[in-house]
């Protein structure tokens, strides 16, 4: 018998279009596994197994009746647990906001809904989201399906086991700092940061409001590029909850069009050294869109350590002035790697008011200027991350012969998240460990569907890998 979960979103959706795939089938098809792996992983904090068993056959009615109503019908989901579903818990990993039900969904996931998909349930997070590691005192660490000593990530690190280990064909999580991108390049999926308010961020927590505005977004995530598309489709659109929403209508990008456009790119920064293989991986995608008949360059853009420090002025600085009156009189409940995130920010001077205007000016000007850059090359290949998949706890590595710590190993998303320019990463290439490595397609903003167009040249051909879970 076919394994279900093996199949695409895709495929799910166009399987049960032709009514040679039951939605009931499906769904009972990864509440199995999810049985099967979650206690392993502690990848979904809530399964709303009862409330998905009565949408698949709501959903099959309907395809008897009426015929598949929406491009991602009866394909099983799952959302980040930061993000409003009505009736599931929305904490956060904090023992602060247990207990923390919404009565109503945010946009995009009535928008998914619309779409036909049918919500698993939600998965784990680091608390608050402050972290690259998926870890809280509320429901414990997620595991990677690559290596169970190893963390899938975070803060959408829940997500992206999921989605690695098949317990859902497609899913959510958000980005403020690379928390949908290095979750997908340690378990080998495929995730988009979209332009802030391409995807509203409205029903999210924390909030994008503000300067976290410009760096904190909602995207899709998923094992296969096409996957990532058509979440991204279903989602996109502004909403005036989102106070960067733009009306940007979607668009298809494809053959000759997309390979008229000219790409750089680096394999390493000088201030984030990156292992050997993380470079070939970069060189790899390089030389098959060279091979596809795309004009490729080696290009590193200018301002990035520039970028970087503003990413962190308002992502760690700001943020943590934010986090601090919030906690009140209950900071000695929150988990060790909150605990680790307050602990760097108190070591450096508040952020105060001048600074921080400069810091949006800056930014602003920075922005120009790299997007003028851009203008030569309208995608940049670069890694993920300086290293794969960290063992739990992990805070630095030794690169190259130079010592890498945790926050700068992820500079290469940072600087994206200030800047404002979407970015998806795709899988491309293994560690001597066998750990995926993913290679980031960066496009300037609201061209998401370029990025999901060169991405998909990179994807072509290779077959998606699964753990050995």
């Amino acid at each position: 018998m076919q394994d279900l979960t093996r199949l695409s979103a895709a495929e799910m959706a166009e399987l049960i279009a032709g009514k040679k795939v039951s939605p009931v089938e499906l769904v009972r098809a990864h509440l199995d596994r999810i049985e099967e792996l979650n206690p392993t992983l502690n990848a979904f904090v809530c399964v709303d197994a009862e409330r998905a068993l009565a949408a698949a056959h709501r959903a099959e009615a309907g395809l008897m009746r009426d015929g598949a109503r929406g491009r991602l019908y009866g394909v099983p989901i799952s959302i980040k647990s930061s993000i409003n579903v009505a009736g599931l818990p929305c904490e956060c990993g904090s023992k602060l906001r247990a207990g923390n039900i919404p009565d109503c969904d945010a946009p995009l996931v009535a928008r998914l809904k619309a779409a036909g998909a049918i919500v698993m349930g939600n998965t784990n997070a680091p608390e608050l989201l402050m972290a690259y590691e998926t870890d809280n005192l509320l429901y414990g660490r997620s595991n990677n399906p690559w290596d169970l000593e190893r963390t899938p990530g975070g803060s959408s690190g829940g997500e992206s086991a999921a989605l690695a280990a098949r317990l859902c064909a497609g899913g959510v999580g958000s980005d403020g700092g690379g928390s949908i991108r290095v979750p997908a390049h340690y378990t080998g999926i495929c995730g988009l940061k979209p332009t802030p308010g391409r995807v509203p961020a409205t029903g999210h927590f924390p909030a994008s409001a503000g300067p976290f505005a410009l760096i904190g977004v909602v995207g899709p995530m998923a094992r296969t590029v096409r996957d990532v598309q058509l979440m991204f489709e279903a989602m996109a659109g502004p909403d005036i909850g989102d106070p960067t929403a733009a009306p940007v209508p979607l668009r298809v990008w494809k053959g000759a069009a997309v390979r008229k456009t000219r790409i750089g790119y680096f394999e390493e920064h000088a201030d984030a050294p990156a292992t050997p293989e993380t470079r070939a991986a970069v060189r790899s995608a390089a030389e098959k869109l060279k091979g596809a008949g795309f004009e490729v360059e080696p290009f590193q853009p200018s301002g990035l350590q520039t970028a970087r420090r503003l990413w962190w002025n308002i992502f760690g600085r700001a943020g943590g002035f934010v986090l601090r009156p919030t906690l009140g009189d209950r900071e000695a409940e929150v988990s060790p790697i909150l605990r680790e995130f307050l602990d760097i920010v108190a070591r450096e001077k508040p952020l105060g008011l001048e600074e921080l205007i400069n810091t949006l000016i800056e930014r602003d000007q920075l922005r120009a200027e790299f997007l003028k850059q851009m203008e030569q090359f309208p995608i940049l290949l670069c890694p993920v991350c300086s290293v794969p998949a960290f063992r739990h706890g992990e805070r630095k590595w030794l690169v190259g012969g130079h010592e890498v710590e945790y926050l700068k190993a992820m500079s290469y998303m940072q600087w994206f998240n200030i800047l404002g320019n979407p970015a998806a990463v795709v899988p491309v290439g293994r560690s001597p460990e066998g750990l995926p490595i993913g290679v980031q397609v960066v496009g300037r903003p609201y061209q998401e569907e370029l990025v999901l167009a060169v991405a998909a040249e990179i994807e072509r051909g290779r077959a998606w890998q699964a753990p050995p879970v």
